[in-house]
């Protein structure tokens, strides 16, 4: 099956939640529209994409009045579009493209890593080398297939409304050597160019700022148009990728972002750090 478009996820996110503000279980929903337990939890997941009939009368119940009615009627009529991803999305993990399909909707990105340059801020070289380690287990073609998507990513900061990105970097994914000096010294220098950008912010915590909140791990928060939906929090580990919708979840990481923005170096600095690194960086300095 597709991985559900991100509209197709809010209106799923929304539908559940109305549900539990009715105070109805899927049974009780069920025995009022006769509409299939097993289709109504299907719809609420992202699983499948209701007929328009069938949110009618889900909204019925739910005394769903206008204009949020329409809002909803409309978020079903776009769920479909995927964009770009169509090209990739056979070849890439649902989870991912899932992601992917996030991010396209977002207006503004705060991502902080720990260990890696943002994918957002990549080179292709320094993509290729990181997901070749990373994952060990793909193939040379899904590699690829993952480095082209990561490209096209990119172009979300150029477009005609481009993304917000804010992002933050402890050291350590600034002094790491990923695909050897000359690909690391290249991927310093794109930092250097790209954060020009006026829509990029770009911070590194240095080694001497000592522990801080973004040692437990990486995470991305994005934040989206009202017309379709709230924040989300998108965690990348080993054991899985996990998104998070909760008011509670949401407010934690903007917080955990705050105190790092403030623990890390400004803007400038941390360009006159990434500066010195690619200088170090550069083939022939060194042994």
């Amino acid at each position: 099956m597709p991985a559900p478009t991100v509209r197709m996820r809010r209106l799923a996110s929304e539908l559940r939640r109305l549900r539990k503000a009715a105070d109805l279980t899927r049974e009780g929903i069920s025995e009022r529209t006769g509409i299939n337990e097993a289709t109504l939890y299907r719809i609420e997941t992202a699983r499948a994409r209701p007929q328009a009939r069938t949110l009618a009368s889900l909204l019925d119940v739910y005394e769903v009045t206008e204009p949020r009615r329409t809002e909803l009627m409309t978020l079903l009529k776009q769920s479909a579009h995927r964009g770009w991803l169509n090209t990739f999305s056979s070849d890439l993990p649902e989870r991912y493209t899932s992601y992917i399909e996030f991010e396209a909707e977002a207006r503004e990105v705060l991502n902080y890593e720990c260990l890696f340059i943002p994918g957002l801020l990549q080179t292709e070289r320094y993509a290729r080398a990181a997901i070749s380690a990373v994952l060990p287990e793909c193939t040379r073609e899904e590699i690829e297939s993952r480095v082209d998507a990561r490209m096209q990513r990119q172009a979300a900061l150029t477009r005609e409304q481009p993304l917000k990105l804010w992002a933050i970097v402890d050291e350590a994914a600034i002094r790491r050597v990923v695909g050897g000096r000359a690909v690391m010294a290249e991927q310093l220098q794109h930092l250097s160019a790209i954060t020009e950008l006026p829509t990029v912010n770009l911070q590194v915590i240095p080694f001497d700022a000592g522990a801080h909140p973004g040692m437990p791990g990486s995470f991305v928060v994005m934040d989206f148009a009202e017309a379709i939906g709230p924040a989300i929090v998108y965690i990348d580990s080993q054991a899985g990728d996990l998104f998070l919708e909760e008011e509670a979840d949401i407010s934690r990481y903007n917080l955990v972002f705050t105190h790092l923005r403030a623990g890390a170096l400004s803007p400038s600095a941390s360009a006159e750090l990434i500066a010195a690194a690619a200088r170090d960086e550069r083939p022939g300095r060194g042994a």
